[in-house]
């Protein structure tokens, strides 16, 4: 049996075919490249129950990879991502508990690790030796880390306001990182700036083909561990799309495999409404977003004034049903708040985003009390500031400042 059924490259606006066997970035027509299978072969060759006798990890689903050679992976163990149920925390009446599915246990503590897992892996397979991002953080994390591990040179190019914690271990990480004092289109320019100069492969979000494939695993995980049966209605959080975009591609893969029956789940694109150019576009009826301008959110990972894969995110929404949201800054942070306190998870503010998100969509009627849905944690609440501690208490006199319980 064949390790890997990836056929060719494709351009998601023309179709044009491209060579999987070269390195390649944007098609011609200037946009993302998608990655197609030979999925009457592996239909043939493969049975769903062959996937899920393997070890749960990302690379279970090597079939459904372009990776081409085992020898290539780059990998620092990319666990299945449990799904929490937010048993405790606030939901409209009659409403069943919604699910979170928690991308903070990967490496680097975020979603991004699957992208750049299959990013690093293939741009090794091709000989790279030097890497370029532009990254509200997370991402440049994890290219770093994975860079690091196939001996690659990476250079991470980050707003100013980057998370403290992202920008640390980006450098302990021994990648070379600048703050640059603007948002991340302008990184994104830097990077490409300097591409012809220093020689490094543009790693930036759909600006080379395999991100995506490596973020369509969440999709792919979530179909097997809700046993095939996709949930009604999934929130994510949504700056450049790629995992939105990736999850509804692996979708259609499954589908046309047999795997999954009955239609896709209702795709959310959440945003911040310092940042809203997919929901902009959407109410619009657009098929493309307009940049937005003046772009402001504590939720840095979905503070993307422009998508290069902006009419596919729109595509993937109106195919599904689904819709495109905006919640507030200061509803982020009260989502935050509620699901730590209530259920123990420390979600990051783009995870937190899909949970008020859900709060509003509920209200507005946007949400059927029997439906299942998904909310998508993207990284571990650890790295973003907490609330400081500033109770003391002197070993003089303990508990006086505290109250007796009411059984005492």
């Amino acid at each position: 049996m064949r390790y890997c059924y990836a056929t060719h490259l494709e351009c998601s606006a023309t179709g044009e075919r491209y060579d999987i066997a070269q390195l390649q970035g944007l098609s011609r027509a200037g946009k993302p490249l998608l990655a197609r299978y030979d999925l009457a072969g592996l239909k043939r060759a493969l049975a769903r129950r062959d996937v899920e006798a393997r070890p749960a990890s990302l690379w279970r689903w090597r079939e459904l990879l372009p990776l081409p050679d085992p020898r290539h992976v780059v990998s620092l163990g990319e666990v299945e991502t449990p799904l929490i149920e937010l048993t405790n925390s606030a939901r409209p009446a009659g409403f069943a508990a919604p699910v979170v599915k928690d991308e903070g246990r990967l490496p680097t503590g975020s979603f991004k690790a699957r992208g750049l897992a299959l990013a690093v892996s293939m741009a090794q397979s091709f000989g790279v030796r030097r890497v370029a991002i532009p990254t509200n953080g997370n991402a440049g994390a994890a290219m770093a880390a994975y860079a690091a591990r196939a001996g690659m040179e990476a250079f991470c190019f980050c707003p100013d306001d980057t998370p403290e914690i992202n920008l640390s271990e980006i450098a302990l990480q021994g990648a070379t990182v600048w703050r640059v004092n603007g948002l991340i289109n302008d990184c994104a320019r830097l990077v490409a700036a300097g591409k012809e100069r220093f020689g490094w492969f543009d790693m930036s979000t759909l600006k080379e083909p395999y991100r995506i494939e490596g973020k369509k695993t969440m999709g792919l995980e979530l179909a097997a561990q809700m046993q095939w049966r996709l949930p009604d209605v999934v929130f994510y959080p949504t700056g450049g799309g790629t995992g939105l975009i990736g999850m509804w591609k692996g979708w259609q893969e499954l589908a046309a495999l047999g795997w999954i029956e009955g239609a896709l789940p209702r795709l959310v694109a959440v945003q911040s409404a310092g940042c809203a150019p997919i929901v902009r576009a959407y109410e619009a009826g657009a098929e493309s977003a307009t940049p937005w301008e003046n772009a402001h959110t504590i939720a840095a990972g979905i503070r993307v004034p422009a998508a290069l894969g902006d009419f596919l995110i729109l595509r993937a929404l109106r195919e599904t049903k689904g819709f495109a949201i905006a919640v507030e800054d200061e509803a982020i942070e009260r989502a935050r708040r509620e699901v730590a306190a209530k259920d123990g998870l420390l979600l990051s503010p783009e995870g937190a985003a899909t949970y008020a998100a859900y709060l509003a969509a509920a209200q507005a009627g946007k949400l059927a009390a029997g439906e299942r849905v998904v909310l998508f944690n993207c990284a571990s609440g650890l790295k973003y500031p907490m609330p400081p501690v500033t109770a003391h208490m002197d070993l003089t006199r303990p508990f006086a400042d505290l109250p007796p319980s009411a059984s005492g």
